[in-house]
Protein backbone atom coordinates (compact mmCIF):
# COMPACT_ATOMS: atom_id res chain seq x y z
CA UNK A 1 0.00 0.00 0.00
CA UNK A 2 1.24 3.20 -1.10
CA UNK A 3 2.10 5.68 1.83
CA UNK A 4 0.71 9.49 0.93
CA UNK A 5 0.47 12.35 3.01
CA UNK A 6 -2.73 14.20 3.99
CA UNK A 7 -3.56 17.39 2.07
CA UNK A 8 -2.40 20.88 3.47
CA UNK A 9 -4.72 23.81 2.90
CA UNK A 10 -3.90 26.80 0.95
CA UNK A 11 -3.68 30.26 2.22
CA UNK A 12 -7.33 30.96 0.72
CA UNK A 13 -8.54 28.34 2.67
CA UNK A 14 -6.86 29.09 5.72
CA UNK A 15 -8.20 32.65 5.53
CA UNK A 16 -11.65 31.78 4.65
CA UNK A 17 -12.34 29.35 7.46
CA UNK A 18 -10.80 31.91 10.34
CA UNK A 19 -13.28 34.32 8.75
CA UNK A 20 -15.68 31.56 9.69
CA UNK A 21 -14.43 31.11 13.39
CA UNK A 22 -14.60 34.96 13.83
CA UNK A 23 -17.98 34.96 12.34
CA UNK A 24 -19.22 32.27 14.74
CA UNK A 25 -17.87 34.17 17.79
CA UNK A 26 -18.92 37.78 16.37
CA UNK A 27 -20.47 39.01 19.30
CA UNK A 28 -17.73 38.06 21.85
CA UNK A 29 -15.08 39.35 19.27
CA UNK A 30 -17.00 43.06 19.38
CA UNK A 31 -16.87 42.93 23.23
CA UNK A 32 -13.50 42.22 23.12
CA UNK A 33 -12.35 45.16 20.53
CA UNK A 34 -14.84 47.53 22.27
CA UNK A 35 -13.56 47.13 25.99
CA UNK A 36 -10.24 47.15 25.03
CA UNK A 37 -10.94 50.03 22.51
CA UNK A 38 -12.07 51.98 25.45
CA UNK A 39 -8.98 50.80 27.35
CA UNK A 40 -6.86 52.26 24.45
CA UNK A 41 -8.53 55.51 24.74
CA UNK A 42 -8.52 56.09 28.43
CA UNK A 43 -4.27 55.50 27.83
CA UNK A 44 -4.12 58.15 25.49
CA UNK A 45 -5.44 60.52 28.34
CA UNK A 46 -2.17 60.16 30.26
CA UNK A 47 0.63 61.74 27.29
CA UNK A 48 -2.43 64.35 26.36
CA UNK A 49 -2.74 65.41 30.28
CA UNK A 50 1.37 65.57 30.81
CA UNK A 51 1.36 67.49 27.55
CA UNK A 52 -0.75 69.79 28.44
CA UNK A 53 0.78 70.41 32.26
CA UNK A 54 3.96 71.07 30.18
CA UNK A 55 2.89 73.52 28.47
CA UNK A 56 0.30 75.31 31.57
CA UNK A 57 3.80 75.08 33.62
CA UNK A 58 5.75 76.73 31.07
CA UNK A 59 3.19 79.26 30.97
CA UNK A 60 3.06 79.92 34.61
CA UNK A 61 0.30 77.37 36.01
CA UNK A 62 -1.16 77.46 39.77
CA UNK A 63 -0.58 74.75 41.87
CA UNK A 64 -3.95 74.02 42.08
CA UNK A 65 -4.25 73.01 38.30
CA UNK A 66 -1.23 71.17 38.54
CA UNK A 67 -2.64 68.99 41.35
CA UNK A 68 -6.49 68.76 39.68
CA UNK A 69 -4.46 67.58 36.54
CA UNK A 70 -2.32 65.01 38.52
CA UNK A 71 -5.44 63.96 40.29
CA UNK A 72 -6.87 63.02 36.63
CA UNK A 73 -3.70 61.36 35.63
CA UNK A 74 -4.57 59.01 38.63
CA UNK A 75 -7.91 58.87 37.99
CA UNK A 76 -7.21 57.74 33.99
CA UNK A 77 -4.72 54.84 35.27
CA UNK A 78 -7.18 53.53 38.06
CA UNK A 79 -9.94 53.56 34.93
CA UNK A 80 -7.76 52.17 32.50
CA UNK A 81 -6.14 49.44 34.68
CA UNK A 82 -9.99 47.97 35.58
CA UNK A 83 -11.22 48.13 31.65
CA UNK A 84 -7.97 45.84 31.18
CA UNK A 85 -8.81 43.50 33.61
CA UNK A 86 -12.34 42.64 32.47
CA UNK A 87 -10.97 43.12 28.49
CA UNK A 88 -8.37 40.77 29.42
CA UNK A 89 -10.84 38.19 30.83
CA UNK A 90 -13.33 38.56 28.00
CA UNK A 91 -10.18 37.84 25.53
CA UNK A 92 -9.46 34.75 27.61
CA UNK A 93 -12.80 33.68 27.55
CA UNK A 94 -12.99 34.91 23.75
CA UNK A 95 -9.70 32.64 22.84
CA UNK A 96 -10.61 29.64 24.66
CA UNK A 97 -14.51 29.35 23.07
CA UNK A 98 -12.74 29.96 19.45
CA UNK A 99 -9.81 26.89 20.47
CA UNK A 100 -12.94 24.66 21.60
CA UNK A 101 -14.81 25.14 18.05
CA UNK A 102 -11.91 24.46 16.58
CA UNK A 103 -11.00 21.32 18.20
CA UNK A 104 -14.54 20.48 18.09
CA UNK A 105 -14.79 20.21 14.57
CA UNK A 106 -11.29 18.94 14.29
CA UNK A 107 -12.23 15.98 15.92
CA UNK A 108 -15.28 15.46 14.44
CA UNK A 109 -13.28 15.94 11.00
CA UNK A 110 -10.95 13.07 12.20
CA UNK A 111 -13.69 10.66 12.96
CA UNK A 112 -15.08 10.94 9.40
CA UNK A 113 -12.33 10.38 7.47
CA UNK A 114 -12.49 7.44 5.41
CA UNK A 115 -10.12 4.78 6.98
CA UNK A 116 -8.40 4.00 3.86
CA UNK A 117 -7.18 7.67 3.71
CA UNK A 118 -5.66 7.18 6.89
CA UNK A 119 -3.80 3.61 6.65
CA UNK A 120 -2.13 5.36 3.22
CA UNK A 121 -1.02 8.40 5.21
CA UNK A 122 0.29 6.51 7.86
CA UNK A 123 0.14 7.35 11.84
CA UNK A 124 2.80 10.28 12.04
CA UNK A 125 1.35 12.37 9.81
CA UNK A 126 -2.15 12.41 11.33
CA UNK A 127 -0.71 12.05 15.09
CA UNK A 128 1.20 14.67 14.38
CA UNK A 129 -1.61 16.92 13.51
CA UNK A 130 -3.63 15.77 16.44
CA UNK A 131 -0.65 16.63 18.62
CA UNK A 132 1.81 18.86 17.71
CA UNK A 133 -0.14 20.87 15.28
CA UNK A 134 -2.67 21.32 17.98
CA UNK A 135 -0.78 22.24 20.70
CA UNK A 136 0.61 24.91 18.49
CA UNK A 137 -2.45 26.43 17.80
CA UNK A 138 -3.76 26.50 20.99
CA UNK A 139 -1.35 29.15 22.29
CA UNK A 140 -1.51 31.16 19.45
CA UNK A 141 -5.67 31.02 19.53
CA UNK A 142 -5.91 31.76 23.28
CA UNK A 143 -3.36 34.84 23.46
CA UNK A 144 -2.64 35.60 20.08
CA UNK A 145 -5.71 36.52 18.28
CA UNK A 146 -7.14 38.37 21.29
CA UNK A 147 -3.47 40.32 21.49
CA UNK A 148 -3.44 41.05 18.08
CA UNK A 149 -6.57 42.88 18.05
CA UNK A 150 -5.67 44.66 21.28
CA UNK A 151 -2.35 45.51 19.45
CA UNK A 152 -3.88 46.95 16.25
CA UNK A 153 -6.69 48.49 17.94
CA UNK A 154 -4.35 50.36 20.22
CA UNK A 155 -2.13 51.60 17.41
CA UNK A 156 -4.30 53.00 15.14
CA UNK A 157 -6.00 54.98 18.20
CA UNK A 158 -2.51 56.02 19.41
CA UNK A 159 -1.67 57.26 15.35
CA UNK A 160 -4.81 58.90 15.46
CA UNK A 161 -4.74 60.66 18.49
CA UNK A 162 -1.12 62.16 17.92
CA UNK A 163 -2.55 63.07 14.24
CA UNK A 164 -5.36 64.97 15.98
CA UNK A 165 -2.54 66.59 18.50
CA UNK A 166 0.36 67.70 16.57
CA UNK A 167 0.08 66.23 12.80
CA UNK A 168 3.30 68.03 11.86
CA UNK A 169 5.18 66.65 15.02
CA UNK A 170 2.90 62.73 14.45
CA UNK A 171 4.64 62.63 10.57
CA UNK A 172 8.12 61.69 12.03
CA UNK A 173 6.04 58.67 13.83
CA UNK A 174 5.98 56.78 10.25
CA UNK A 175 9.46 56.97 9.88
CA UNK A 176 10.10 53.42 10.59
CA UNK A 177 6.95 51.96 9.31
CA UNK A 178 8.62 51.36 5.95
CA UNK A 179 11.54 49.02 7.88
CA UNK A 180 8.41 47.26 9.05
CA UNK A 181 6.26 47.40 5.86
CA UNK A 182 9.54 45.39 4.10
CA UNK A 183 11.08 43.31 6.57
CA UNK A 184 7.36 41.97 7.33
CA UNK A 185 6.96 41.52 3.70
CA UNK A 186 9.94 39.42 3.44
CA UNK A 187 9.51 37.58 6.16
CA UNK A 188 5.42 37.28 5.36
CA UNK A 189 6.91 35.40 2.07
CA UNK A 190 9.04 32.98 3.29
CA UNK A 191 7.56 32.16 6.60
CA UNK A 192 4.32 29.67 6.12
CA UNK A 193 6.38 27.24 3.46
CA UNK A 194 9.49 27.29 6.00
CA UNK A 195 7.01 26.71 9.33
CA UNK A 196 5.02 24.14 7.09
CA UNK A 197 8.30 22.38 6.54
CA UNK A 198 8.45 22.08 10.08
CA UNK A 199 6.00 21.01 11.40
CA UNK A 200 6.31 18.04 8.73
CA UNK A 201 9.57 16.88 9.61
CA UNK A 202 8.53 16.70 12.84
CA UNK A 203 5.34 14.66 12.10
CA UNK A 204 7.46 11.94 10.31
CA UNK A 205 9.64 12.35 13.13
CA UNK A 206 6.99 11.49 15.87
CA UNK A 207 6.12 8.88 13.35
CA UNK A 208 9.00 7.48 12.87
CA UNK A 209 9.91 6.97 16.94
CA UNK A 210 6.68 6.21 17.45
CA UNK A 211 6.65 3.28 15.01
CA UNK A 212 10.08 2.44 16.45
CA UNK A 213 8.49 2.65 20.21
CA UNK A 214 5.54 -0.02 19.21
CA UNK A 215 7.44 -2.27 17.56
CA UNK A 216 10.34 -2.56 19.99
CA UNK A 217 9.90 -6.97 20.24
CA UNK A 218 10.24 -7.46 15.60
CA UNK A 219 12.53 -4.57 15.42
CA UNK A 220 14.59 -6.44 18.35
CA UNK A 221 14.18 -10.19 16.57
CA UNK A 222 15.07 -8.78 13.40
CA UNK A 223 18.03 -7.09 14.55
CA UNK A 224 16.52 -3.37 12.69
CA UNK A 225 17.97 -1.70 15.73
CA UNK A 226 20.68 0.32 13.22
CA UNK A 227 18.20 0.55 10.82
CA UNK A 228 15.69 2.39 12.67
CA UNK A 229 18.59 4.81 14.47
CA UNK A 230 19.86 5.52 11.23
CA UNK A 231 16.26 6.55 10.42
CA UNK A 232 15.49 8.39 13.26
CA UNK A 233 18.92 10.26 13.03
CA UNK A 234 18.08 10.92 9.10
CA UNK A 235 14.74 12.81 10.28
CA UNK A 236 16.41 14.72 13.03
CA UNK A 237 18.54 16.37 10.49
CA UNK A 238 15.54 17.27 8.39
CA UNK A 239 13.91 18.80 11.24
CA UNK A 240 17.03 20.55 12.32
CA UNK A 241 17.68 21.54 9.09
CA UNK A 242 13.90 23.12 9.09
CA UNK A 243 14.11 24.57 12.31
CA UNK A 244 17.25 25.99 11.45
CA UNK A 245 15.59 27.92 8.07
CA UNK A 246 12.80 29.25 10.42
CA UNK A 247 15.48 30.78 12.89
CA UNK A 248 17.25 32.59 10.19
CA UNK A 249 13.95 34.33 8.72
CA UNK A 250 13.49 35.21 12.49
CA UNK A 251 17.20 36.41 12.90
CA UNK A 252 16.29 39.09 10.17
CA UNK A 253 12.60 40.05 11.58
CA UNK A 254 13.61 40.67 14.89
CA UNK A 255 16.77 43.17 14.79
CA UNK A 256 14.91 44.67 12.40
CA UNK A 257 12.21 45.17 14.14
CA UNK A 258 14.11 46.33 17.04
CA UNK A 259 15.77 49.24 14.63
CA UNK A 260 12.24 50.51 13.56
CA UNK A 261 11.11 51.08 16.87
CA UNK A 262 14.35 52.87 17.85
CA UNK A 263 14.19 55.38 14.60
CA UNK A 264 10.57 56.10 15.49
CA UNK A 265 11.08 57.85 18.99
CA UNK A 266 13.98 59.30 18.32
CA UNK A 267 12.74 60.79 14.93
CA UNK A 268 10.22 62.43 16.55
CA UNK A 269 12.19 63.60 19.38
CA UNK A 270 14.98 65.48 16.85
CA UNK A 271 11.64 66.70 14.72
CA UNK A 272 9.57 68.14 17.55
CA UNK A 273 12.61 70.19 18.70
CA UNK A 274 13.36 71.68 15.15
CA UNK A 275 9.56 72.51 15.31
CA UNK A 276 9.49 73.70 18.60
CA UNK A 277 12.27 76.06 17.87
CA UNK A 278 11.14 77.25 14.36
CA UNK A 279 7.95 77.61 16.97
CA UNK A 280 5.23 75.92 14.61
CA UNK A 281 4.17 73.24 17.85
CA UNK A 282 4.86 74.14 21.85
CA UNK A 283 7.01 71.96 23.95
CA UNK A 284 3.58 70.66 25.48
CA UNK A 285 2.72 68.85 22.24
CA UNK A 286 6.02 67.37 21.30
CA UNK A 287 5.92 66.10 24.76
CA UNK A 288 2.74 64.23 23.74
CA UNK A 289 3.41 62.67 20.54
CA UNK A 290 6.83 61.54 21.96
CA UNK A 291 5.20 60.14 24.93
CA UNK A 292 2.57 58.08 22.37
CA UNK A 293 5.51 57.61 20.25
CA UNK A 294 7.33 55.64 22.68
CA UNK A 295 3.67 53.93 23.51
CA UNK A 296 3.59 52.67 20.34
CA UNK A 297 6.66 50.24 20.81
CA UNK A 298 4.85 48.28 23.29
CA UNK A 299 1.97 47.33 21.05
CA UNK A 300 3.86 47.35 17.71
CA UNK A 301 6.31 44.80 19.10
CA UNK A 302 4.02 42.60 20.23
CA UNK A 303 2.47 42.56 16.53
CA UNK A 304 5.20 41.48 15.30
CA UNK A 305 5.96 39.10 18.32
CA UNK A 306 2.55 37.32 17.45
CA UNK A 307 3.11 38.03 13.76
CA UNK A 308 6.08 35.10 14.23
CA UNK A 309 4.09 33.11 16.36
CA UNK A 310 0.56 33.45 14.27
CA UNK A 311 2.69 32.13 11.52
CA UNK A 312 3.41 28.94 13.37
CA UNK A 313 -0.17 28.79 14.06
CA UNK A 314 -0.87 29.11 10.58
CA UNK A 315 1.47 26.27 9.38
CA UNK A 316 -0.26 24.34 11.63
CA UNK A 317 -3.78 25.85 10.93
CA UNK A 318 -3.23 24.47 7.32
CA UNK A 319 -2.40 21.04 7.86
CA UNK A 320 -5.30 21.05 10.55
CA UNK A 321 -7.93 22.61 7.88
CA UNK A 322 -6.23 20.03 5.69
CA UNK A 323 -7.95 16.94 7.12
CA UNK A 324 -11.12 18.44 6.60
CA UNK A 325 -9.68 18.56 2.83
CA UNK A 326 -10.19 14.51 2.26
CA UNK A 327 -12.71 13.33 -0.62
CA UNK A 328 -15.35 11.21 1.08
CA UNK A 329 -15.24 8.07 -0.21
CA UNK A 330 -19.30 7.72 0.22
CA UNK A 331 -21.99 9.58 -0.94
CA UNK A 332 -25.22 9.30 1.63
CA UNK A 333 -28.32 8.08 0.19
CA UNK A 334 -31.89 7.95 1.44
CA UNK A 335 -33.05 4.26 0.69
CA UNK A 336 -33.73 2.28 3.32
CA UNK A 337 -32.93 -1.72 3.47
CA UNK A 338 -35.87 -4.30 2.77
CA UNK A 339 -33.96 -6.79 4.74
CA UNK A 340 -30.66 -7.73 6.00
CA UNK A 341 -29.94 -9.72 2.85
CA UNK A 342 -26.12 -9.19 1.66
CA UNK A 343 -25.27 -9.92 -2.23
CA UNK A 344 -21.55 -9.06 -3.24
CA UNK A 345 -21.40 -8.85 -6.82
CA UNK A 346 -18.66 -8.20 -9.83
CA UNK A 347 -16.22 -6.67 -6.46
CA UNK A 348 -13.00 -5.41 -7.73
CA UNK A 349 -10.61 -3.59 -5.33
CA UNK A 350 -7.03 -1.54 -5.91
CA UNK A 351 -5.20 0.37 -2.94
CA UNK A 352 -3.32 1.71 -5.91
CA UNK A 353 -5.27 2.50 -9.69
CA UNK A 354 -4.57 -0.37 -11.76
CA UNK A 355 -3.72 -3.06 -8.89
CA UNK A 356 -6.32 -4.18 -8.06
CA UNK A 357 -6.18 -6.57 -4.83
CA UNK A 358 -9.93 -8.41 -5.95
CA UNK A 359 -10.90 -9.19 -9.25
CA UNK A 360 -14.34 -9.38 -9.67
CA UNK A 361 -15.77 -11.25 -6.82
CA UNK A 362 -19.60 -12.47 -6.84
CA UNK A 363 -20.84 -13.57 -3.52
CA UNK A 364 -24.21 -14.42 -1.93
CA UNK A 365 -24.94 -14.99 1.64
CA UNK A 366 -27.96 -16.31 2.98
CA UNK A 367 -29.25 -14.44 6.17
CA UNK A 368 -28.07 -16.57 9.08
CA UNK A 369 -25.28 -18.09 7.48
CA UNK A 370 -22.40 -18.97 8.82
CA UNK A 371 -19.60 -18.08 5.56
CA UNK A 372 -16.57 -19.35 6.48
CA UNK A 373 -13.05 -17.36 4.14
CA UNK A 374 -9.67 -19.53 4.51
CA UNK A 375 -6.98 -19.10 1.89
CA UNK A 376 -3.33 -18.15 2.08
CA UNK A 377 -1.64 -15.38 3.23
CA UNK A 378 -2.04 -11.59 1.45
CA UNK A 379 -4.87 -13.82 -1.25
CA UNK A 380 -7.21 -10.55 -0.53
CA UNK A 381 -9.52 -12.11 2.52
CA UNK A 382 -9.36 -9.46 4.90
CA UNK A 383 -9.69 -6.70 1.93
CA UNK A 384 -12.98 -8.93 0.87
CA UNK A 385 -14.19 -8.63 4.71
CA UNK A 386 -13.39 -4.82 4.49
CA UNK A 387 -15.97 -4.65 1.84
CA UNK A 388 -18.84 -6.75 3.06
CA UNK A 389 -18.25 -4.83 6.32
CA UNK A 390 -18.38 -1.31 4.27
CA UNK A 391 -15.25 -0.24 5.20
CA UNK A 392 -14.35 0.48 2.00
CA UNK A 393 -15.98 1.20 -1.28
CA UNK A 394 -15.23 -0.90 -3.98
CA UNK A 395 -13.47 0.40 -6.88
CA UNK A 396 -15.56 -2.14 -8.74
CA UNK A 397 -19.35 -3.76 -8.39
CA UNK A 398 -21.21 -3.29 -5.22
CA UNK A 399 -22.07 -4.55 -1.99
CA UNK A 400 -26.03 -4.56 -1.15
CA UNK A 401 -27.65 -5.12 2.01
CA UNK A 402 -31.48 -5.51 1.48
CA UNK A 403 -30.85 -3.96 -2.16
CA UNK A 404 -29.16 -0.88 -0.84
CA UNK A 405 -25.24 -0.38 -1.57
CA UNK A 406 -23.46 -0.44 1.57
CA UNK A 407 -21.63 2.64 1.07
CA UNK A 408 -25.15 4.74 0.70
CA UNK A 409 -26.13 4.08 4.49
CA UNK A 410 -25.27 6.52 6.77
CA UNK A 411 -22.65 4.93 9.30
CA UNK A 412 -24.72 5.20 12.24
CA UNK A 413 -27.48 2.79 10.22
CA UNK A 414 -24.76 0.75 8.76
CA UNK A 415 -23.37 -0.92 12.06
CA UNK A 416 -26.28 -1.53 13.07
CA UNK A 417 -26.61 -4.07 10.04
CA UNK A 418 -22.82 -5.06 9.76
CA UNK A 419 -19.66 -4.72 12.41
CA UNK A 420 -16.11 -6.04 11.20
CA UNK A 421 -14.18 -7.18 14.01
CA UNK A 422 -10.32 -7.20 13.36
CA UNK A 423 -7.26 -9.23 14.42
CA UNK A 424 -6.21 -5.53 15.51
CA UNK A 425 -7.77 -3.77 18.48
CA UNK A 426 -7.54 -0.93 20.94
CA UNK A 427 -8.34 -0.10 24.75
CA UNK A 428 -9.34 3.57 25.17
CA UNK A 429 -8.14 5.14 28.69
CA UNK A 430 -10.68 5.18 31.13
CA UNK A 431 -12.80 1.90 32.54
CA UNK A 432 -13.54 -1.25 31.65
CA UNK A 433 -17.09 -0.22 31.70
CA UNK A 434 -16.52 3.35 29.46
CA UNK A 435 -14.51 1.12 26.93
CA UNK A 436 -17.63 -1.47 26.45
CA UNK A 437 -19.89 1.45 26.76
CA UNK A 438 -18.83 2.58 23.23
CA UNK A 439 -20.83 0.34 21.77
CA UNK A 440 -23.66 1.08 23.69
CA UNK A 441 -24.01 4.17 25.89
CA UNK A 442 -26.62 3.09 27.76
CA UNK A 443 -25.71 -0.01 29.20
CA UNK A 444 -25.86 -0.74 32.06
CA UNK A 445 -23.41 -2.91 34.20
CA UNK A 446 -25.56 -6.10 33.87
CA UNK A 447 -25.84 -5.73 30.08
CA UNK A 448 -21.63 -5.27 30.55
CA UNK A 449 -21.26 -8.52 32.52
CA UNK A 450 -23.45 -10.05 29.80
CA UNK A 451 -21.27 -8.91 26.91
CA UNK A 452 -18.45 -10.23 28.81
CA UNK A 453 -19.28 -13.88 29.67
CA UNK A 454 -20.37 -14.42 26.04
CA UNK A 455 -17.04 -13.87 25.35
CA UNK A 456 -15.95 -15.73 28.27
CA UNK A 457 -14.14 -12.75 29.86
CA UNK A 458 -16.57 -12.20 33.20
CA UNK A 459 -14.32 -14.12 35.31
CA UNK A 460 -11.38 -12.15 35.02
CA UNK A 461 -13.06 -9.00 35.23
CA UNK A 462 -15.03 -9.55 38.31
CA UNK A 463 -11.40 -10.98 39.69
CA UNK A 464 -9.94 -7.57 38.96
CA UNK A 465 -10.28 -5.15 42.44
CA UNK A 466 -12.48 -2.61 41.20
CA UNK A 467 -13.96 -4.62 38.43
CA UNK A 468 -15.76 -2.69 35.49
CA UNK A 469 -14.57 0.36 37.07
CA UNK A 470 -10.96 -0.42 36.29
CA UNK A 471 -9.09 1.78 34.80
CA UNK A 472 -7.10 0.29 31.84
CA UNK A 473 -5.24 1.82 28.89
CA UNK A 474 -2.30 3.78 29.30
CA UNK A 475 -1.19 4.37 32.55
CA UNK A 476 -4.25 1.99 33.64
CA UNK A 477 -4.46 -1.77 34.01
CA UNK A 478 -2.57 -3.39 31.98
CA UNK A 479 -4.55 -5.88 29.83
CA UNK A 480 -3.13 -8.88 28.05
CA UNK A 481 -3.14 -8.76 24.04
CA UNK A 482 -6.38 -11.48 24.72
CA UNK A 483 -7.75 -10.15 27.13
CA UNK A 484 -7.78 -7.08 25.02
CA UNK A 485 -9.30 -8.86 22.53
CA UNK A 486 -11.95 -10.13 24.48
CA UNK A 487 -13.33 -6.58 25.63
CA UNK A 488 -13.24 -5.93 21.46
CA UNK A 489 -15.08 -8.86 21.07
CA UNK A 490 -17.82 -7.44 24.01
CA UNK A 491 -18.09 -4.22 22.15
CA UNK A 492 -19.32 -6.43 18.95
CA UNK A 493 -22.04 -8.33 21.59
CA UNK A 494 -23.01 -4.63 22.60
CA UNK A 495 -23.51 -3.15 18.81
CA UNK A 496 -25.70 -6.14 18.56
CA UNK A 497 -25.27 -6.07 14.31
CA UNK A 498 -27.70 -8.89 12.40
CA UNK A 499 -23.99 -9.49 10.22
CA UNK A 500 -20.75 -10.01 11.88
CA UNK A 501 -17.48 -10.06 9.34
CA UNK A 502 -14.74 -11.55 12.01
CA UNK A 503 -11.03 -11.10 10.65
CA UNK A 504 -8.89 -13.49 12.51
CA UNK A 505 -10.65 -11.98 15.81
CA UNK A 506 -9.17 -14.73 17.57
CA UNK A 507 -5.78 -14.66 16.14
CA UNK A 508 -4.39 -13.76 19.76
CA UNK A 509 -5.60 -16.55 22.03
CA UNK A 510 -4.01 -19.68 22.14
CA UNK A 511 -5.67 -22.59 20.23
CA UNK A 512 -7.57 -23.97 22.92
CA UNK A 513 -8.72 -20.68 24.24
CA UNK A 514 -9.75 -19.25 20.68
CA UNK A 515 -11.87 -22.82 20.31
CA UNK A 516 -13.64 -22.02 23.65
CA UNK A 517 -13.97 -18.11 23.42
CA UNK A 518 -15.71 -19.36 19.67
CA UNK A 519 -18.29 -21.89 21.11
CA UNK A 520 -18.98 -19.37 23.75
CA UNK A 521 -19.82 -16.91 21.12
CA UNK A 522 -21.92 -19.56 19.31
CA UNK A 523 -25.03 -18.54 21.50
CA UNK A 524 -24.47 -14.88 20.63
CA UNK A 525 -24.18 -15.28 16.89
CA UNK A 526 -27.16 -17.62 16.57
CA UNK A 527 -29.47 -16.29 13.75
CA UNK A 528 -26.84 -14.34 12.45
CA UNK A 529 -25.35 -14.04 9.70
CA UNK A 530 -21.58 -14.59 10.21
CA UNK A 531 -18.62 -14.71 7.87
CA UNK A 532 -15.49 -15.66 9.32
CA UNK A 533 -12.36 -15.15 7.88
CA UNK A 534 -10.12 -17.59 9.87
CA UNK A 535 -6.50 -19.37 9.69
CA UNK A 536 -7.48 -21.97 11.79
CA UNK A 537 -9.55 -24.42 9.97
CA UNK A 538 -11.57 -25.61 12.67
CA UNK A 539 -13.86 -22.77 11.97
CA UNK A 540 -14.09 -23.78 8.39
CA UNK A 541 -15.56 -26.94 9.34
CA UNK A 542 -17.79 -25.69 11.72
CA UNK A 543 -19.24 -23.14 8.94
CA UNK A 544 -22.22 -23.48 6.78
CA UNK A 545 -20.35 -22.94 3.58
CA UNK A 546 -16.57 -22.24 3.38
CA UNK A 547 -15.22 -19.57 0.65
CA UNK A 548 -11.67 -20.20 -0.68
CA UNK A 549 -9.69 -16.58 -1.88
CA UNK A 550 -6.82 -16.75 -3.42
CA UNK A 551 -5.27 -14.07 -5.82
CA UNK A 552 -8.34 -11.73 -5.23
CA UNK A 553 -10.80 -14.73 -6.24
CA UNK A 554 -13.41 -17.31 -4.83
CA UNK A 555 -11.59 -20.64 -6.75
CA UNK A 556 -14.06 -22.76 -4.30
CA UNK A 557 -17.08 -22.57 -2.36
CA UNK A 558 -19.54 -25.35 -0.70
CA UNK A 559 -20.25 -27.28 2.31
CA UNK A 560 -16.95 -28.19 3.73
CA UNK A 561 -17.24 -31.85 3.66
CA UNK A 562 -18.12 -31.43 -0.32
CA UNK A 563 -15.35 -29.28 -0.38
CA UNK A 564 -12.35 -31.92 1.14
CA UNK A 565 -14.37 -34.35 -1.50
CA UNK A 566 -13.76 -32.67 -4.27
CA UNK A 567 -10.05 -32.94 -3.62
CA UNK A 568 -8.88 -29.29 -4.60
CA UNK A 569 -7.51 -26.30 -3.03
CA UNK A 570 -9.30 -26.48 -0.37
CA UNK A 571 -9.01 -30.25 0.53
CA UNK A 572 -4.97 -29.76 0.33
CA UNK A 573 -5.52 -26.75 2.73
CA UNK A 574 -7.30 -29.05 5.46
CA UNK A 575 -4.93 -32.05 4.99
CA UNK A 576 -2.68 -29.97 5.59
CA UNK A 577 -3.44 -28.40 8.95
CA UNK A 578 -4.57 -31.95 10.35
CA UNK A 579 -0.94 -33.00 9.95
CA UNK A 580 0.65 -29.54 11.57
Amino acid sequence: MTSTTLPIADGTTVRRHTAMLLRQNKGPLAGVVSLHTVAALVGLVGPLLLGRLVDEVTNGATQSFVNNTVLFLVVAVVAQSIVIRFAQRNAMIFGETVFADLREDFLATVTELPLSTVERSGTGDLVGRTTNDVDRIQHSVRFGVPRILVASVTILLTIVAAFVTAPLVAIAMLVGFPIIFFIGRWYLARATPAYQRESAAYATLNGTITESVEGTRTVDALGLGQRRRDKVRKDLQEAFAAEKKTLNLRTVLIPGMDAAFVIGPIAVLLWGAYLLEQGHVTLGAVTTVVLYSTQLVGPVWELIFWLDEIQVAAASLARIIGVGLVERDREQGERVPTDEHIVATGVEYAYRPGHNVLHGIDLDLAVGERLAVVGPSGAGKSTLGRMLAGIHPPTGGSVRVGGVPLVELPLEDLRSHVALVTQEHHVFVGTLAENLRLADAGADDAKLLEALAAVDAKSWVEALDLGLETEVGSGGHVLTPAQAQQVALARLVLLDPHTLILDEATSLLDPRAARHLERSLNAVLTGRTVVAIAHRLHTAHDADRVAVVDGGLITEIGPHDELVAADGEYARLWHSWQQA
